[in-house]
């Protein structure tokens, strides 16, 4: 157990850089944890990220390098403080709502095509933004996006620049070499045939694996989900085999042809060639045009969530005076607004 968690279950008040009083754990993945702290100066509520020094691979010193070089993108959260204290790395950064995996759970795995394309677009907006400040994400997935909160509910931001790299000098504007026998760097599930097949990651891979969570959305699951194997090694070789054997068609199949559009377009990218983002997000914009739809920022969460709310609220209180009486009350003309001037 971390050091913040004994602590905290011991009652102890953790603050952070003399001013974020740590509440409670929020989260926690293979790279540290996640909490929830108060700024005790103005009582704003912030997401605290921490790693053991001790952590066999520590990345949270160079994903804060990354966040500070993203800093004002739009989708992008803001790092209140980066440091070093009771033996841990820290992270201070925006607060933000529910991931789209939360999200695709609290619906019942099932997304309506008008939700997956107003997230296709702000998706698409994030990872251009990224590629254009010369750094590739990939670990392209649903867990690595989420909603805001308050003002900014109906907003995407994308998180987790641990296994981020830069494809791209600063300055000379130098594009990576092309390399083979690399190890699988992010998540099996959405990783590109290329990334399988050990070929050094570019702009293409962030966004083939974009278009494998859009489907992932469409559909409810992949088809190289749930395969049985003895060793990770052995289920990546396998889930590579079932991505690479199943035609784009056939993973589309029932779904608006722009789906297989953008993943065959995707595909079809050369190792250093930058992606046509306007195109992409036209295809899916003209496709949301076409079908009638109004971007009108409603999930199918916030329709979920104001059933749910209604349901909570129970029924309207039952009309307790005479059927003659209500009868009378139907048939009077509507009264004018008072007039409070």
């Amino acid at each position: 157990m971390a050091t913040f968690e004994r602590m905290l279950l011991a009652r102890k008040h953790v603050i952070i850089a003399e001013r974020y009083n740590v509440i409670r754990k929020i989260g926690g993945g293979s790279f540290g944890d996640i909490f929830l702290a108060i700024n005790i100066n103005d009582g704003e509520e912030v997401a605290v990220k921490i790693e053991s020094i001790k952590a066999r691979h520590p990345q949270l010193l160079y994903e804060s390098r990354v966040y500070k070089m993203l800093q004002g993108g739009v989708g992008i959260p803001h790092i209140r403080w980066y440091g070093f204290e009771k033996d841990h790395n820290i992270l201070v950064m925006d607060l933000l709502g529910p991931s789209l995996e939360d999200l695709f759970n609290f619906c019942s795995r099932q997304f309506t095509i008008k939700t997956v394309l107003m997230l296709a677009d702000q998706m698409l907006g994030r990872v251009e933004f990224i590629h254009c400040k010369c750094f590739i994400h990939r670990d392209i997935k649903p867990d690595n996006f989420l909603m805001g909160i308050g003002r900014h509910c109906n907003k995407l931001y994308m998180i987790d620049f641990g296994l981020a790299k830069k494809f791209r000098d600063l300055r000379s504007r130098a594009h990576i070499s092309y390399r083979e026998d690399k190890n699988l760097t992010g998540t099996a599930r959405y990783a590109s045939i290329n990334a399988h097949l050990g070929i050094e990651q570019s702009r293409r891979d962030d966004m083939e694996s974009l278009g494998y969570v859009l489907m992932y959305f469409n559909r409810g699951s992949l088809p190289w989900q749930g395969l049985k194997a003895i060793t990770k090694k052995q289920k990546y070789e396998r889930i590579s085999e079932k991505k690479m054997s199943t035609p784009v068609e056939v993973l589309c199949k029932g779904f608006p042809a722009e789906f297989a559009m953008y993943l065959n377009y995707c595909r079809g990218l050369t190792f250093d060639e930058s992606p046509d983002y306007m195109y992409l997000r036209q295809l899916f914009r003209i496709l949301f045009r076409t079908m009638n739809y109004q971007y009108d920022y409603t999930f199918d969460w916030t329709i979920l969530r104001q059933r749910k709310q209604h349901m909570e609220a129970g029924p309207a209180p039952a009309d307790r005076r005479s059927p003659s009486v209500q009868r009378r009350a139907a048939q009077q003309p509507p009264q004018p607004p008072p007039n409070n001037e």
